[in-house]
């Protein structure tokens, strides 16, 4: 209650790319054969009046204002004054918290092949320019490189790794190739890009390239048959992925002020979650001679045998190398400082003040552009502000509480979302009912989710209210149900990272993904601009429309509905399913015998239980009791801050569900039951049986919650 004082006062001043997984679990199918869908879409007066202040036209506008202006984080207070001022004119109490924080900024970056002959070959480390693509001409335009990588110098032998997953290491080892004091050339796809930096850090080797490689692309590349970007769909050969390389799965936020919030007075702590060895991002076009130089030394391809090894540049064999006597001279030096960073706040009270839904993007962008990451979630922000504004002119009143933000900070490592979260814990663990969180929310032209559980009803049905903009009479459900169908896991993404795994609150980040024949999205290039999304990704902004609409609904569900409209009950048949899975990794690490999970089994069945009771008494008191019925709606907001009761990961604390958390070895991806399951995967086995019990335990705290 003492934030939303706090925050009324008006305005003041004071961290990406989904990856789509085609899996359907019959527990969803089941359900959803039994699903009715209606065309066109009912909705009452207030559902009307949201949708249909969603505008694509303005949402063109408000992605031209993001995308053509250079925001990336610690450099200017620009854009998020501009945003707080647009919530404000939409009745939106606006402010920007701000925090003071480690960041570091590129001064000279450089890469030398130097070949046995003599003979040398230095790319450019630039992406090309386009005179049709205005922002890729701006002489302000920002540097390829990496956030929080390591500043120094390497000079050495190199040997391609694949996509650098320990597996692909302990692969190379085994076959004798030495690492040790090399540098690793790694294409990106597979884990997150600070792991594959941190792999080649511990297995010894002194620096690290990441390439894009097309043959990522599937179906849609130039050797297909299509025209490169801005000729074509494909992607532009000179597109060089951008990004941070801190270690998000050990923990995010300011790497000097990990567990408390960055504050100019702030105590700093050695930063261990950002590499000791330095790292640049390079096209596929310019590593294409790096490659081709390993070509017939080392192991080949086929004697390594791993998965995703082979990519599609041309003339390249995929060799590991290294090429005896050549080379590779890198140089990535950083300029380190401590820097404001700015969150956007915006908030209307409800009157339920200790029911709060939080609606995030980030506004910070690696390049003068980002059209899909961030700003068609930014875009979305605002008229989800008109929307409710609209509404609020009615004399409609939210019973619970709306706050948006508008993150810094989030590609760096979810600093600016990592940062409010450690300042104000304890009052979300009160109040906060659900976070919802939109990135890149037009990326491509499949709906896409990743939930929480208890979300995953109100997902569903929500989806079914929004016409999907293909004009084929279908509704953004039956898009996501032909296309898609699942709805996944939470890793460390995006900004609601600190808000599941440090806060236990449910959480989803939605948005949209490819299909295998969408126009490339260029994750983290100059290429994300507002010229390739008007052109190619959404002419019209009709699918920034829908997801627009999509989300506005689903927070006006949250924040109207005398129930919340939260289902405990989703975690029972997700926790067997998340179960079998973890039942299956034991038994192929032959650590059945050892390892019991009957106290397991048992909990998750209590769980259940105390859900279907819960169900029951909120059933009738919908009906009968409004007293009863506010008690139950803070019980569906409370019971999964059972699944954080049990203290954090090994060597992680930061993360404390243990329900699921991003893979140490992933770093996006999640991984269910991970503290037993990275236990079994690493022969760990007391480890494992520690984490049976702590995880039955937090399992019967939510049950406890729910059922007391």
């Amino acid at each position: 209650m003492k934030l939303i004082l706090i925050l009324t006062v008006g305005f003041a001043v004071q961290a990406c790319p989904q990856e789509h997984h085609f899996r359907r679990h019959d527990r969803h199918i089941q359900q959803r054969l039994r699903d009715s869908n209606v065309f066109p879409p009912a909705l009452d007066r207030n559902e009307k009046i949201l949708i249909d202040s969603i505008n694509a036209s303005s949402l063109s506008i408000w992605s031209e204002y993001y995308t053509h202006r250079r925001n990336v984080a610690g450099e200017d207070d620009t854009v998020p004054k501009w945003t707080a001022k647009q919530w404000e004119d939409h009745g939106f109490s606006s402010r920007l918290d701000g925090y003071y924080v480690f960041l570091n900024y590129p001064v000279h970056r450089s890469l030398q092949l130097n070949h046995v002959n003599g003979s040398t070959y230095q790319p450019t480390l630039e992406e090309g320019v386009l005179d049709i693509d205005k922002t890729t001409t701006d002489h302000d335009r920002v540097p390829a490189y990496h956030g929080y990588s390591f500043s120094g110098n390497a000079s050495a032998e190199y040997v391609y790794v694949g996509r650098g997953q320990r597996v692909d290491f302990d692969r190379l080892k085994s076959l004798g190739v030495t690492l040790e004091g090399k540098i690793a050339l790694a294409k990106y796809g597979g884990p997150y890009r600070g792991i594959k930096v941190k792999n080649a850090q511990d297995y010894g080797m002194v620096g690290a390239v990441i390439f894009t490689d097309p043959g990522d692309d599937r179906n849609m590349t130039e050797a297909k048959g299509f025209a490169a970007y801005p000729d074509g769909p494909a992607r532009n050969p000179t597109s060089i992925q951008r990004g941070s390389v801190t270690l998000i799965t050990t923990y995010p936020g300011d790497p000097t002020t990990p567990g408390f919030p960055s504050k100019e007075d702030s105590p700093r702590m050695e930063k261990k979650t950002v590499p000791i060895i330095p790292s640049l991002p390079i096209s596929w076009i310019e590593v294409q001679p790096l490659l081709q130089a390993l070509n017939g030394h080392g192991i080949s391809a086929e004697m390594v045998n791993r998965s995703n090894w082979v990519g599609a540049i041309p003339d390249v064999s995929y060799s590991t190398g290294p090429t005896p006597g050549a080379t590779l001279s890198m140089s990535n030096i950083m300029e380190s400082r401590n820097a404001w960073i700015w969150n956007t706040i915006g908030i209307i009270n409800g009157t339920n003040e200790d029911e709060v839904v939080i609606v995030g993007n980030h506004h910070d962008a690696w390049m003068i552009g980002g059209a899909a990451d961030p700003h068609s979630g930014s875009t979305i922000l605002i008229e989800l502000a008109k929307a409710f504004g609209k509404l609020l002119k009615t004399g409609w009143k939210p019973k619970r509480t709306i706050i948006l933000a508008s993150w810094d900070a989030e590609e760096y490592g979810l600093v600016g979302s990592t940062e409010w979260v450690e300042e104000y814990v304890p009052w979300l663990k009160d109040s906060v009912v659900s976070y919802l969180n939109i990135d890149v929310g037009v990326s491509g032209s499949i709906p896409d989710f990743s939930a929480t559980p208890d979300l995953h009803s109100l997902t569903t049905s929500i989806a079914k209210k929004v016409i999907w903009p293909d004009g084929k009479d279908r509704t953004l459900y039956d898009i996501w149900e032909e296309k898609s169908g699942d709805i996944d896991p939470l890793g460390a993404q995006s900004d609601y990272t600190a808000f599941l795994h440090r806060g236990g609150i449910a959480a989803i980040d939605l948005g949209t993904t490819r299909a295998p024949y969408d126009p490339i999205y260029h994750t983290h290039s100059n290429y994300d601009s507002y010229y390739w999304m008007s052109t190619y990704a959404d002419p019209g902004f009709v699918i920034h429309k829908a997801i627009g609409q999509y989300l506005t609904l689903m927070l006006y569900h949250l924040v109207d509905d005398d129930s919340i409209p939260l289902e405990p009950a989703n975690y029972g048949p997700e926790m067997r399913a998340y179960l079998e899975e973890l039942e299956q990794i034991i038994s192929s690490s032959n650590a059945t015998a050892n390892l019991d999970l009957s106290t397991l089994k048992d909990a998750i069945s209590s769980f259940e239980e105390s859900a279907q009771q819960f169900n029951t008494l909120r059933a009738s008191a919908i009906l009968t009791n409004p007293d009863l019925l506010t008690e139950l709606n803070h019980k569906a907001r409370d019971f999964s801050r059972g699944f954080i009761s049990q203290g954090g990961l090994p060597d992680r604390p930061f993360y404390q569900h243990l329900i699921f958390a991003p893979g140490v070895d992933t770093g996006y991806a999640p991984v269910t039951f991970p503290g037993i399951t990275e236990a079994v995967t690493a022969g760990n086995l007391t480890l494992a049986s520690e984490f049976i019990e702590k995880t039955t335990k937090a399992i019967i705290v939510a049950a406890a919650i729910l059922k007391a």
